[in-house]
C-alpha cells in the first residue's frame, strides 16, 4: 500500500513537472516572437548605422540587401528561430563575426559576476530574513524591515552612484569602473569587480530577505510549529527541522527571482561600471541596431529566467508533498 502511494505521488510529481516544462517552452516561443517584433520596431537599422548619415539611399539599400534586411519579416523570423534552435544565432552585423563567438567572450564575465553576487547575497539574505522572523515585532525586526524596505526602494543607478562617491571618491578604496580581464590575479579581480557586486547585492539581499521573512512567518503561525514549541523544541531546531522544509517553496522562488535578476537585471550596473558582460553587450547591440546580437542576448536572458523558475518549481514540488497532491 505504501509502495503504491509512493509511486502515485512520484507519477503526479513527474506529470506536474512535465506541465511546467511544456509551459516554459511555450512561454519561450512567445517571448521569441515578442523580442523579434520589438527589435523590428526600433528606428533605423544596422545598414544605416554602419554607413552613417552621409550614405546615399542606394548604398543603404545595397547593404540592406547584402545583410538580408529586405526580406519579409516572417521569413527573417523563421530563419532566425531555426538558427537559434540549431545553435547558430546568426552573424553580427556590426562585428562581422558569428554571434555565438561574440557572446562567448562576454557570457563568462556575466556568469562570474552573478556567481560572486549570489555567494554574498544568498547567505546574508537568508540570515536576515530568518533572524527578522524569529524576532517578529521586536526592535531587531523593525530595524531590519526599515533597512530592507529602504534598500528595495533605492534604484540601482543611485546605489551605484553612492557607492562610487563613498568607496572611490571619498575613501579611494575601490576603482570607479569595473576592471576585469582574464590575466588578472584573483585578488586583483575581486577588487576590480567589488563595486558592481556590492551594487547588485544591495537590491538582491533586500528582496530575498523580505520574501524569506514572509515565508518563515507564514509557517510560524501554523499549529505544528506551536506544538513543537510546546514540546520544548529549541527555536533553532524548530526553524531548521520544521519550518524551513515547509517554507522551501517561496524561499527557492525568491532565490530564483534574485538569481535571474543578477543575470538580466544587471544591465544598468554593467553599463554604469563599464563591465564587459553580456548585459552591456546587449546595450551596445541596441545602440548599433545589431538585431541578431540583440535578439540572441535577449533570448539568453529570458531562457535563463525560465530555467531558474523551472528549477525553483521542481525543487518546491519535490520538497513539499502537498504540492504534489494539488
Amino acid at each position: 500500500m505504501a509502495g503504491a502511494s509512493s509511486r502515485s505521488g512520484m507519477s503526479a510529481a513527474l506529470t506536474l513537472i512535465g506541465k511546467r516544462f511544456a509551459s516554459s517552452l511555450l512561454t519561450l516561443l512567445l517571448v521569441s516572437m515578442t523580442i523579434f517584433v520589438i527589435a523590428q520596431l526600433l528606428p533605423g537599422d544596422a545598414a544605416q548605422e554602419a554607413l552613417g548619415q552621409s550614405a546615399t539611399p542606394e548604398q543603404v539599400a545595397a547593404l540592406r540587401h547584402e545583410m538580408g534586411l529586405d526580406r519579409p519579416a516572417h521569413v527573417r523570423y523563421v530563419s532566425w528561430l531555426g538558427g537559434m534552435l540549431t545553435g547558430d544565432p546568426g552573424q553580427s552585423m556590426v562585428a562581422n563575426m558569428p554571434v555565438g563567438e561574440v557572446i562567448e567572450e562576454r557570457l563568462p564575465n556575466s556568469l562570474l559576476l552573478a556567481a560572486l553576487a549570489a555567494m554574498v547575497a544568498i547567505p546574508v539574505a537568508l540570515s536576515i530574513g530568518i533572524g527578522s522572523a524569529m524576532n517578529r515585532g521586536g526592535r531587531i525586526d523593525r530595524a531590519l524591515n526599515v533597512v530592507t524596505l529602504a534598500m528595495v526602494a533605492v534604484p540601482e543607478f543611485l546605489v551605484a552612484t553612492i557607492a562610487v562617491l563613498i568607496f572611490s571618491v571619498k575613501l579611494r578604496w575601490l576603482p570607479s569602473i569595473a576592471l576585469a580581464s582574464s590575466d588578472m590575479e584573483w585578488g586583483e579581480y575581486l577588487r576590480g569587480v567589488a563595486m558592481p557586486v556590492l551594487t547588485l547585492c544591495v537590491i538582491v539581499i533586500a528582496q530575498m530577505a523580505r520574501m524569506t521573512r514572509a515565508a518563515v512567518i507564514d509557517q510560524m503561525d501554523r499549529p505544528y510549529v506551536e506544538m513543537a514549541v510546546l514540546k520544548g523544541v529549541a527555536p533553532v531546531r524548530v526553524i531548521l527541522r520544521h519550518i524551513m522544509p515547509n517554507a522551501i517553496a517561496p524561499i527557492v522562488n525568491a532565490m530564483a527571482l534574485s538569481l535571474s535578476y543578477l543575470l538580466g537585471g544587471a544591465v544598468i550596473v554593467e553599463t554604469i561600471f563599464n563591465y564587459p558582460g553580456l548585459a552591456s553587450l546587449m546595450v551596445n547591440a541596441v545602440t548599433s541596431r545589431d538585431m541578431p546580437l540583440l535578439q540572441a542576448c535577449a533570448m539568453i536572458f529570458c531562457a535563463a529566467y525560465l530555467i531558474l523558475m523551472l528549477i525553483a518549481d521542481v525543487t518546491a514540488i519535490l520538497a513539499n508533498p502537498r504540492l504534489r497532491a494539488q
